[in-house]
Formats: structure tokens, sequence, C-alpha cells
């Protein structure tokens, strides 16, 4: 099922899968020029429905329009909130909810955490470090986050690799930014963790 959600910044797009007996929530959002297609986006869906969860795909405003380059970080962070708003009103109302996303979506996810009230936090291919760029570093990003945090990262992501901490797992699967070159990791990687996370309404 897919609904339009109006947001302050135009349409986004939720593309939503249910669970039978959900015990659970994971909406994920795309990367800066991708779509919600993405290999390992579908990989992670599929194993947080296997794990119980009702899964949300989100396509922000500006994919919506058919744009390429991705919306200021303020206004991607204003939709999504709005979307979160709406679901968790509607189809995920009383259900425990895990926000995350592939790569720019990851950090979407992490900055909106707390306004959110996700219980936990899931970045595909977190871009740590722009590679052969002076961009500072992501990592306060992560740093924010107060609830668990699964990062799926590709063992030669040119974008480097976060640091685990006490709240902070890091699972290292074949392949580069990407993550296309084994997609069973990554649906296994978010399958366990997901399955070893406390929910509650």
């Amino acid at each position: 099922m897919s609904l339009d959600v109006e947001t302050p910044h135009g349409a986004a797009r939720v593309h939503l899968h249910a669970a039978e007996e959900p015990r659970g929530a994971l909406v994920l959002g795309h990367g800066a020029a991708g779509g919600v297609g993405a290999p390992d986006l579908v990989a992670a869906g599929e194993a947080a429905l296997a794990a119980g969860f009702t899964v949300a795909l989100v396509e922000q405003p500006y994919r919506v329009a058919g744009q390429r380059a991705p919306a200021p970080a303020h206004q991607l962070d204003a939709a999504w909130l709005a979307v979160v708003e709406r679901l968790r009103g509607g189809d995920l109302a009383g259900l425990a909810f895990v926000a995350g996303g592939r790569s720019l979506g990851g950090r979407v996810a992490c900055r909106t955490a707390a306004a959110a009230g996700a219980v936990g936090v899931l970045c595909l291919a977190f871009p740590l470090q722009p590679p052969r760029r002076s961009t500072p570093s992501r990592l306060p990003e992560l740093e924010q986050v107060t609830v668990p945090v699964l990062i799926v990262q590709g063992e030669r992501d040119p974008f480097g690799v976060p640091p685990a901490a006490p709240r902070r797992t890091v699972a290292l699967v074949p392949g580069d930014h990407g993550l296309k070159a084994d997609v069973g990791a990554v649906a296994a990687a978010v399958q366990a963790w997901l399955g070893g996370l406390p929910t509650h309404a």
C-alpha cells in the first residue's frame, strides 16, 4: 500500500508493508540520489518483516517531485518528522518505532531520532567522511543518538567505517557504499539486531 503525506516541503510518499502481528515498526528513508528500491533497503525491509516489524519506506518530497539533488538538511528533517507523525497517528499507532535509512536517510534518522520518539536507529552505509573532500566528519550525528543504533557498513566503503560504541553496533559486510555485494548479509544483520531490540508501545 502506498500513500502520499503532505509535509511542510511538499508531498512525501510512503510504501507500507504490514506485518501480520507486528511487534514494532521500521520506517526507512532512501539515499541522496537513489530511491526506496535500493537493494539494501529492500533486503532490510524483508528482514524486518521476518522479525515481525511493519515496514514503511519513505520517499522524500524532492524525489516525489522528480528532483535528483536532495533538499537542505532542515527540509529533509522537517518532512521526515511530518511523515512519522502521520504514520504514528494512523497505520503505525501503538507500535514501537525504529527509524532508519540508507546513507543520507540514515543521517536524517539520526538527527531526528529524539524528536520522532524512536526506540532504535538503523543506518545502512552511513556516510561518515566523504572521500577526497574537506567536509567534517558526520560522527557527531551518530553521537547525538541516545537509543540503540545498528550500522551496516561495507568493508570497502570509501566513506569509512563508523566506530562502535556502547549503544552503537557496527556490522561489517562484503562490499562498498552500495551494499550490493551481499544483500543476504545485510538482511541477516538487520534481522538479528531487530530480533534482540526491546520494543514497547
